[in-house]
């Protein structure tokens, strides 16, 4: 199960946090509660993860949905905690507080309610971030070689995650927000489904993905999550998506797009491969699930590279970990000859939660320029 060892990790947090809750409540029964109520907490997410297995619908989905808010609330809680033991210490330290003060019944009973209700209130607002979509623009400028145009428009987006949980009319606003945009060319960085894609929602989402509008239509590359799920090819030709897997494609004479497979396919190519085929005189644009590679790649011909897969952490404080981890977590960066962009996700997986990035669909403006 993803997040197992992490999970693990957090016990001594946890049962600390489920303690120090405890020594606030006055009353014996409360407390026995308040230890109940935070096992059941703890237990929500792995238990949101066996149901998500399988056919998903009425009552349980409304309980995987609980279990996968529960992991938020634990979190934030324990880091309350944390927070709130650790001024107090500052204070007392500093003799700002006195004994009696931190002893008092007043400030026992504000404490509680510091701890109780800050979780609560952040993980509605990243309820509420979770669900806004956001469209964000990037301009890059890029050798134009000897491309027949001097600007393209490329909107992209990564980690829809469609499944059970994904709100009713999500792929309605999507499309539209993107036709909107009237792009040139529609790039999906994978992770578009969850679950086995053959439940009778795919029809409907088929039917979305094909009122996408693009002057050079819509492709796509597979993410970690198509492995998953078992996609199946016939879900892409039915929904008018070109998959590229380690493969590249002119697109007119505009520039060149190579799409490759995730970083734990088997039997993946290289970058160097990928560009045998590549023209040299036309732009290159590279689609990837994972920011991999990336000094690797700005050392090629590559001049624009998308991909996703980060959420950008999702829940704070994880964007550190993805940060140290990829390098770029969230947004753009040059390196070398090539412009990396990274997006934090149009949608997420598992807890309908953001404390941190944005749901967004990204305009890239491509400016081609003439000499090197």
């Amino acid at each position: 199960m993803y997040l197992f060892n992490e999970l693990l990790m957090s016990v001594p947090l946890v049962v600390y946090a489920g303690w120090r809750l405890r020594r606030l409540i006055a009353r014996r029964a409360l407390k026995n509660l308040s230890t109940v109520l935070l096992a059941l907490l703890a237990a929500g997410y792995p238990a949101a993860e066996s149901l998500s297995h399988g056919a998903v619908g009425g009552a349980k989905k409304v309980l995987i949905l609980a279990g996968y808010y529960a992991l938020p609330l634990v979190l934030y809680l324990t880091l309350t905690v944390l927070l709130v033991d650790l001024v107090i210490a500052v204070l007392r330290l500093s003799k700002a507080v006195s004994r009696q003060t931190v002893q008092s019944e007043k400030f026992r009973r504000g404490r509680l309610a510091l701890v109780l209700a800050l979780p609560v209130l952040v993980v509605a607002a990243g309820i509420v971030n979770a669900n806004v979509l956001r469209v964000r623009g990037y301009t890059v400028e890029v050798p134009r070689r000897s491309a027949a145009v001097q600007e393209m428009k490329v909107v992209f987006a990564a980690d829809l995650h469609l499944g059970a949980i994904t709100p009713r009319h999500f792929m309605e606003r999507f499309v539209t927000k993107v036709n909107a945009q009237k792009p040139d060319i529609v790039l999906i960085g994978g992770d578009i489904l969850e679950g086995h894609g053959n439940d009778g929602a795919m029809g409907a989402i088929e039917t979305q993905f094909r009122r996408l509008e693009a002057r050079y239509g819509v492709f796509a590359v597979p993410g970690n999550h198509e492995g998953y799920a078992r996609t199946r090819p016939e879900f892409f030709d039915r929904s008018g998506i070109r998959l590229l897997q380690d493969a590249g494609e002119k697109i007119d004479d505009a520039f060149y797009l190579i799409g490759r497979k995730d970083g734990r396919s088997r039997n993946r190519k290289s970058v160097e491969e990928l560009l045998l085929d590549a023209p040299g005189d036309l732009p290159i644009i590279m689609l990837e699930h994972r920011p991999a590679e990336m000094e690797r790649v700005g050392r090629t011909r590559v001049d624009l590279h998308l991909s996703g897969h980060t959420h950008h952490g999702q829940l704070f404080p994880a964007n550190f970990i993805t940060q140290r981890q990829y390098g770029l977590s969230w947004g753009h960066r040059k390196i070398g000859n090539t412009h990396f962009i990274v997006t934090s996700g149009a949608q997420l997986w598992g807890p309908p939660v953001r404390t941190v990035g944005a749901s967004e669909i990204l305009v890239i403006h491509v400016r081609l320029h003439d000499g090197p």
